[in-house]
């Protein structure tokens, strides 16, 4: 039930996406830029408590803007009951969007073999190729009702996160954010606009108990707290960013990558990327984070 000036007390209207796709096409990362554009995710949630959960969020409106990642680990039948399901929250008014991300197989074969995890499908005598011809099969009910179809075989991590963020208007206002931290061992990221180096910054490396730790952890925040060069640092680069993001909103762009580096990538640009992160979200919607050496 959609909110109206008649009746404020009304729950706004629901925003649902589902999320699906082939096992290693990037479904999980997907979620997480929807989770960091303040959707609340449900990840593997069985497609036929879809109506249910959509009631609750409806019922209470604390969480108009949904997405739930539905795959090959719902039983069949369930997948095969989706469309019809899908339908009936058409009927009841609810906006939702379905988005299919796939690969091509021997990407996937590749990724899982690169990270060795295991296929949902794989088991005694179930090869990882099977395993991914099944899941197209049962996956067909599913692709055939996607509003988009991404193939991510030549993505990487924050392409898609991007793509999501963006391309495919998820995301309400005029500019989107990724604040993204990086190792200047491994690089510079590619799609950079700005690029901070926070190197000459004192490094937790250095202390044992800190070593194994990231910058999200609170050890590592409140080591950094009392540093006044670092606190210094967050504050010139946050109000640069306030006085020059609006000159690229003033060009019409729709997207902006931050990127905070260090030598390892762990700590200092992580601590800065979440609070510069933080400081923006108190007044935009559509900012994400983005941890390169992490994920």
């Amino acid at each position: 039930m959609a909110s109206s000036p008649d009746n404020p007390t009304t729950p706004p209207a629901t925003r649902l996406i589902i999320v699906s796709g082939m096992s290693g096409s990037g479904k999980t990362i997907a979620l997480r830029a929807l989770e960091d554009l303040d959707y609340y995710c449900v990840d593997n949630l069985p497609g036929a408590l879809l109506p249910a959960f959509v009631d609750e969020a409806t019922r209470t409106g604390v969480h108009p803007r949904l997405a739930v990642g539905i795959d090959v680990r719902n039983r069949p039948q369930d997948l095969n009951q989706l469309p019809a399901i899908l339908a009936g929250l058409a009927q009841r008014g609810i906006e939702f969007r379905l988005i299919f991300l796939d690969a091509r197989d021997e990407v996937l074969l590749k990724r899982y073999s690169d990270t060795r995890r295991r296929h949902p499908l794989t088991g005694e005598g179930v090869s990882l190729g099977d395993a991914i011809a099944r899941e197209r099969k049962l996956l067909k009910p599913v692709i055939a009702i996607a509003e988009r179809v991404v193939d991510s075989s030549e993505m990487n991590v924050h392409q898609l996160r991007r793509l999501i963020a963006t391309e495919l208007g998820m995301v309400g206002g005029p500019l989107s954010l990724l604040f993204e931290s990086f190792a200047y061992k491994r690089g510079v990221p590619a799609d950079a606009d700005f690029v901070f180096d926070a190197r000459c910054l004192p490094n937790p490396h250095w202390e044992a108990s800190l070593r194994p730790l990231t910058g999200r952890d609170a050890a590592v925040r409140a080591w950094f707290e009392g540093k006044p060069d670092v606190g210094a640092y967050l504050v010139q680069v946050r109000d640069f960013l306030d006085v020059w993001l609006p000159r690229f909103e003033s060009e019409n762009r729709s997207y902006v990558t931050i990127c905070i580096g260090c030598t390892g990538g762990r700590h200092r640009s992580v601590y800065l990327a979440e609070l510069l992160a933080a400081h923006f979200r108190a007044a935009r919607e559509q900012v994400l984070t983005f941890h390169r050496e992490l994920e």
